[in-house]
């Protein structure tokens, strides 16, 4: 007989909401803080163009590459012990990157930085979800969570420009190493441990090894397309690598694993299989939409690290304001409408991003559709989140939380990766053809063309949410809870 899972009686809820929220703001933001201080990094370690883009990559990669394991991990070996490893290993990671004095001691301490935040985001996801009661409680919580997903991502542009230019580079990287111990020695008193003893010795190490190898490879072959072209060997070779792997992984876990680290029967559910195409999508339209404003502000319109920085602060607030109101409106009305408006929303927001051109202004060509995306992401993350995890079995909870956040970042990845070869494709052909000799008029009309490809991801993933969602009735949000919870035994 399954043994219960050790929890303490009395959990410290609101200790753990903000010790989840906080870990997940820190590694979020970490995805996008250091774009701002790439040229300064560059300056200060002697990095190439070639090699710079790995600051990123390098943490990129693995993040996405791990997600899975770190998701199962904290389910088999204690939610607790896999969030706080997760966060002394980040701060440690941190550390080493500030004090680099090479160009491979920082690429490293990004990579191990990745890894960490791999541990961490389904971890912290986890804990909420088998800490807070299903239903209004667990709603809230995930609400706030997700807030603070989305404000890293924007909060990290910000951030990243301030610090930059009033300490240095290198403090990007220290502010995360007493934040990260202090969350973790918080972290061990004051949540609940979450663990199933009769399951720790049934790791899945052929799933693992699989996934975690197709998904990192699968990533890297994406995020080098800047560098090498979708066409190119190299490209095919590392997709198609990643891809067979994850085949390999499909295999192992439908016919071969004893306790599979990603049962398949958990995609039976309609709700989160949907749910996750969907996160795929959002991530796939906001994360070049994030890198092509930032490069809009700052190559054609000339604005400084900082100044970029603060003009994506009404961004930011939006974000929270509307992940807040999701949060609870998603008592009210239900995930499925409040996700429908916010891919509505993202869609307009990006639709008029198309605006942008040579001699636009801020307030012009940028605010209000920067608020509607805003908006968009706070009220469509949040439900989707909702979602995804809606109905999970609790051991199962790690995973259910590890596949949104694999979702997220991968979509995100690849939605970077086909926008950015898109624009550039652009760019170049008005240059070499004749039809500008304006390099800031170039830049703009591929940011334009860009913008319009992320908004037709927007428009898909709503008509995903329509059509792949399941009609669920103006109710609380358990019972729908339960009806997934149906799905996914059936």
């Amino acid at each position: 007989m399954t043994q219960p899972l050790e929890e303490n009686a009395h959990p410290h809820l609101r200790a753990t909401l903000l010790l989840s929220c906080l870990a997940q703001f820190m590694v979020i933001l970490d995805v996008s803080v250091v774009n701002v201080a790439l040229p300064a990094i560059r300056n200060g370690l002697h990095f190439t163009e070639v090699d710079l883009q790995w600051v990123v990559n390098a943490y990129t990669v693995t993040f996405a590459g791990f997600l899975l394991l770190g998701g199962r991990a904290a389910d088999l070996l204690g939610r607790r012990r896999v969030f706080v490893f997760g966060l002394v290993l980040f701060a440690i990671a941190s550390l080493s990157g500030g004090l680099a004095d090479s160009r491979v001691l920082l690429i490293a301490a990004r990579a191990i930085q990745g890894l960490g935040g791999a541990v961490i985001a389904p971890a912290s996801l986890s804990i909420l979800t088998t800490t807070f009661a299903e239903g209004r409680e667990r709603n809230r919580a995930v609400g706030i969570w997700g807030a603070m997903g989305g404000a890293g991502g924007a909060a990290g542009v910000l951030l990243g420009g301030v610090i930059t230019d009033l300490l240095g580079w290198r403090w990007i990287l220290f502010i995360n190493v007493p934040i990260g111990l202090l969350a973790a020695m918080f972290a061990q008193r004051l949540i609940a441990e979450g663990r199933d003893r009769s399951r720790e010795r049934d790791f899945d190490l052929r799933g693992a090894l699989s996934a975690t190898l197709g998904l990192s490879v699968l990533v890297l072959g994406i995020v080098r397309t800047d560098q090498t072209g979708w066409g190119s060997a190299p490209t095919i070779a590392l997709i198609a690598a990643g891809l067979a792997l994850l085949v390999v992984f499909v295999v192992i876990e439908g016919r071969f694993a004893r306790a599979p680290l990603m049962p398949l029967r958990i995609y039976s559910s309609r709700t989160l299989s949907a749910a996750n195409v969907v996160v795929l999508l959002v991530g796939g339209s906001t994360f070049g939409m994030w890198f092509f404003v930032s490069l809009y502000l700052q190559q054609v319109l000339g604005y400084s690290p900082i100044r970029a920085g603060l003009a994506f602060l009404p961004m930011t607030l939006c974000i929270v304001v509307g992940s807040t109101v999701a949060s609870r409106a998603v008592i009210r009305i239900g995930a499925k409408p409040l996700l429908l408006a916010g891919m509505a929303s993202l869609t307009v927001g990006l639709l008029l991003f198309t605006g942008v051109v040579a001699h636009g202004t801020y307030v012009g060509v940028i605010l209000a559709p920067s608020l509607l995306v805003a908006i968009g992401i706070g009220l469509s993350f949040v439900p989707a989140t909702i979602l995804a995890v809606a109905g999970v079995a609790r051991h199962e909870a790690g995973l259910a939380s590890g596949l949104v956040n694999t979702s997220r970042l991968v979509g995100g990845a690849l939605g970077l990766a086909i926008l950015a070869a898109i624009a550039s494709a652009k760019t170049k052909a008005d240059l070499t053809s004749g039809a500008t000799h304006n390099v800031h008029v170039a830049l703009a009309n591929g940011f334009e063309v860009a913008f319009a490809v992320a908004a037709a991801f927007a428009l898909v993933g709503g008509v995903v949410a329509l059509v792949g969602l399941p009609r669920v009735a103006r109710r609380e949000p358990a019972a729908a809870a339960q009806s997934a919870a149906v799905e996914t035994s059936g």
